[in-house]
């Protein structure tokens, strides 16, 4: 069984559905109930994360600035 949580509900969801899965309101799939639990989470940091990489390609290290 796979697992998505649904960002318009804030819920887990689980089902084997191909085409559920396509859904553009849920991510996954997860392995278990608990990952998908924290996939909101997960995404914040993976685009923070992201977002200091960019920075610091458009603009160099941070101790290399003026």
């Amino acid at each position: 069984m796979q697992y998505w949580f649904n960002v318009d509900t804030k819920s887990v969801e689980a089902h084997d559905d191909p085409k559920r899965a396509r859904s553009a309101n849920l991510l996954g799939p997860y392995d278990s109930h608990d990952e998908a639990a924290a996939a909101l989470e997960k995404a914040q940091a993976r685009n923070e994360q992201w977002e200091a990489e960019d920075d610091t390609w458009e603009n160099g290290p941070p101790e290399d600035r003026d």
